[in-house]
C-alpha cells in the first residue's frame, strides 16, 4: 500500500510511506507483546505448589502482582503506540474530550474512521481533523476558538466579535474549522446601499469610504517621494510586458491591486482586518480579490503561477504582529521559500520598502535573498528619518532564474 490522502475539514492529512525505522519499530512492539504473553504463561504454569497440591495464598498474590505488572506494561505500550501513530501521521490533534469544549468543536475534532480500514503501514485506524492544532498550545487561543465554535447549528452565526477569525489567525490558529451556521452581513450599510460599477469602484467603493494610513491612497507607486520608491510602470517595463497575474502579500486596502487592475493585471491580495477596520469588505467593495490569509500560512496556490509577487509590510521587523511572527529568522526563510515556490521562472519579486531594524538584520535578509540566485534588476538601500530616528529601508526588484 502506498499512501493515503484524505480531505477532511479545511485541511488535507496524509500518511507517509512506511520507512525501515517505522517497520522495525512495529516489529519491536510485536516482539514486546509476544514476550509479555510468554512471561504471563510461564508465571501461571511454573509457580510452586504447596505439599497438599494447592497453591498457597502467597503464590496467588505473586501471580496477581505479575498480572498487574503485565497489564500496566500493556497499557504503557498502547499509550506509546498511540504517540507513535500521531508522530507517523505527522501532526498533533486537539483533544476532543477536553472539558468545556463547545459541542460543535468537539464534533469537528472527533476522530473519523478510515474508509478503507486500518492502514497497513502506519497502523492507524482513525483520522483526526488537521486544523487548528496550534490553538491547543495556547489557553487564550483555545478560548477564542471555543467562542468561534459556540453557536446553535443551522441558525445565525454569532456576531459579538466580527474580528474573531482575524484574532485567531494572528495567533497562528489556522486554518480555522468550518462552521454549520448562517453568516451575518458585515454591516447593513454594505449590503443595502448600491455600489459603483468597476472600474469606478476602484477609487470610490461606496458605501464604504475609508482613508488614512490603512485606507485608499492614490499616490503610491505613481510619484517618487524618495529613492527607495519605485514607479509601477518602470517595474512592469522590466518584465517586458509579461505580467498578467500577481500576488500582493499583506496588501492592506489593496491599493497595489487597484493600480495593477488599471493596467489589466489581476492581483490577489492577502488581507487581515486591522484596528477594527473592515479591510476585507473594503477590498471587495473596490471590485478586487481579498484573501483572508496571514503570511505565516502556506500560500494556497500551485507552483509557479504568478508573474509578480509584491512584498511590503509582511517583511517588517518583528513580522508585523497582526500578520504572524514572520520576523523570526526561520519564519522569514519559510516565507521566502514559499514566495519563490509560487513565482514562475522569469517572474518578478518586488520587495517594497522593507524596514531593516539594524545592519545585522539587513545583512541577514540580504544573505537570504542571495541564496535564491535571483537577478537583481533594482536594488536600493536608503536611510530615512522618521520621528527623529534614522531607519534603513531595502527596496528591490528581483527576477527568478531557471534552475535545473
Amino acid at each position: 500500500m502506498g499512501s493515503v490522502s484524505l480531505k477532511i475539514g479545511d485541511g488535507t492529512a496524509r500518511f507517509r510511506r512506511g520507512t525501515l525505522c517505522s517497520s522495525a519499530l512495529h516489529l519491536l512492539m510485536l516482539a514486546s507483546v509476544v514476550s509479555t504473553n510468554l512471561f504471563a504463561l510461564y508465571a501461571f504454569t511454573s509457580s510452586p505448589t504447596s505439599p497438599s497440591g494447592s497453591r498457597s495464598p502467597k503464590n496467588l498474590s505473586a501471580i496477581s502482582d505479575h498480572v498487574s505488572l503485565i497489564l500496566r506494561e500493556i497499557e504503557q505500550s498502547q499509550k506509546r503506540l498511540r504517540e507513535i501513530e500521531r508522530d507517523l501521521a505527522g501532526f498533533e490533534s486537539l483533544d476532543a474530550s477536553r472539558p468545556g469544549l463547545p459541542p460543535e468543536l468537539a464534533l469537528f475534532l472527533t476522530p473519523h474512521p478510515l474508509p478503507l480500514g486500518r492502514d497497513s503501514r502506519s497502523g492507524l485506524t482513525h483520522m483526526v481533523s488537521s486544523v487548528s492544532h496550534y490553538c491547543g498550545k495556547s489557553t487564550s487561543a483555545l478560548d477564542l476558538l471555543s467562542r468561534f465554535m459556540s453557536y446553535k447549528p443551522y441558525s445565525a452565526c454569532p456576531n459579538d466579535d466580527p474580528s474573531l477569525p482575524h484574532k485567531l489567525i494572528s495567533k497562528a490558529c489556522e486554518p480555522l474549522p468550518r462552521r454549520r451556521c448562517l453568516s451575518r452581513p458585515v454591516s447593513s450599510q454594505s449590503t443595502s446601499a448600491p455600489r459603483l460599477p468597476f472600474p469606478l469602484s476602484l477609487w470610490d467603493p461606496s458605501p464604504l469610504p475609508l482613508t488614512g494610513a490603512n485606507g485608499i491612497d492614490r499616490r503610491s507607486w505613481m510619484k517618487v517621494k524618495w529613492k527607495n520608491d519605485f514607479l509601477l510602470d518602470d517595474v512592469l517595463n522590466l518584465a517586458g510586458g509579461g505580467v498578467r497575474i500577481g500576488f500582493d502579500i499583506a496588501g492592506g486596502a489593496a491599493n497595489f491591486a487597484a493600480r495593477m487592475a488599471e493596467r489589466n493585471v489581476t492581483v490577489v491580495t492577502s488581507v487581515l482586518d486591522a484596528g477594527g477596520k473592515q479591510m476585507n469588505d473594503l477590498v471587495a467593495a473596490r471590485g478586487l480579490f481579498p484573501l483572508l490569509l496571514s503570511p505565516t500560512q502556506r500560500f494556497p496556490f500551485y507552483d509557479g503561477v504568478f508573474d509578480l509577487v509584491h512584498l511590503g509590510a509582511a517583511l517588517d521587523d518583528g513580522g508585523a504582529p497582526a500578520m504572524g511572527q514572520t520576523g523570526r529568522p526561520d519564519a522569514l526563510e519559510f516565507l521566502m521559500f514559499d514566495i519563490d515556490r509560487v513565482i514562475r521562472v522569469g517572474g518578478l519579486l518586488w520587495i517594497d520598502n522593507y524596514l531593516c531594524a539594524d545592519d545585522e538584520r539587513k545583512q541577514a535578509v540580504t544573505r537570504l535573498i542571495e541564496r535564491f540566485g535571483y537577478k537583481k534588476l533594482k536594488w536600493v538601500v536608503g536611510e530615512k528619518v522618521e520621528a527623529g530616528k534614522t531607519q534603513v529601508y531595502l527596496s528591490a526588484v528581483l527576477q527568478k532564474p531557471a534552475r535545473r
